[in-house]
């Protein structure tokens, strides 16, 4: 239970520092409510549920493999750049204030979740964090270790994902249509600033192999 429990603290850690899902999390949960907003955080926990997968699997050394990890800056930017265009030419439409019913599918927010995720920086905290705690779990003959320090820190990440939607949720009673639309197009540019960090980092990394 001690280490489910310092493990939902590191999750909690990981999960506050502002990121791209943050800002995505945050833009859906002031145009459509609480479940849009958090459909997001679950797009993204998806695909950390799949990496873990993927360590526990034995894919580490194929996941830390650059040939992997350099097309995904790329591949990042470019969802970045569609959900942050997409922010700022539609912040205006789409909008539910508090109260009205919402049109937008929540598959659509869950999806913006997955896109968001797909990037080396996730890849590599994983590898990172996880490859350690597999090492050592197998050494001392207890796999079971690497599984309750993956739901200790995915725990983690959906406490702050509700908490931070629960705050949404209620800010977004005080807020009108053109306050929403403001911050909207915030995070459309905050999207944008992210991508263009990925294809920076995508550069760097194609520079070390010319």
């Amino acid at each position: 239970m001690s280490l489910y429990l310092a493990y939902v603290m590191v999750g909690l850690a990981i999960a506050m520092p502002v990121g791209a899902i943050t800002v995505e999390m945050t833009k859906q949960g002031l145009k459509n409510g609480f479940i849009h907003g958090w459909a997001v955080g679950l797009g993204g926990m998806t695909i950390d549920i799949l990496l873990i997968f993927a360590l526990y699997m034995g894919l580490a050394s194929i996941l830390a493999m650059p040939i992997i990890q350099v097309p995904m800056w790329l591949i990042g930017a470019g969802f970045l750049l569609f959900l942050g265009y997409d922010s700022i030419k539609n912040a205006d439409q789409g909008i539910t204030l508090s109260g009205e019913k919402v049109s937008k599918s929540f598959f659509s927010s869950y999806r913006n979740g997955l896109f968001v995720a797909v990037s080396p920086g996730n890849l590599v905290f994983w590898i990172n964090v996880f490859g350690v705690v597999l090492a050592k779990s197998y050494d001392h003959g207890e796999s079971t270790n690497f599984l309750i320090v993956a739901a200790g820190v995915l725990s983690g990440i959906l406490l702050h994902d509700v908490g931070l939607m629960a705050i949404i949720s209620i800010t977004r009673k005080a807020m009108n249509h053109t306050m929403i639309k403001r911050l909207t197009i915030a995070a459309g540019v905050l999207l944008l600033g992210f991508a263009g960090y990925f294809i920076y980092e995508f550069i760097l990394s194609i520079q070390v192999y010319i």
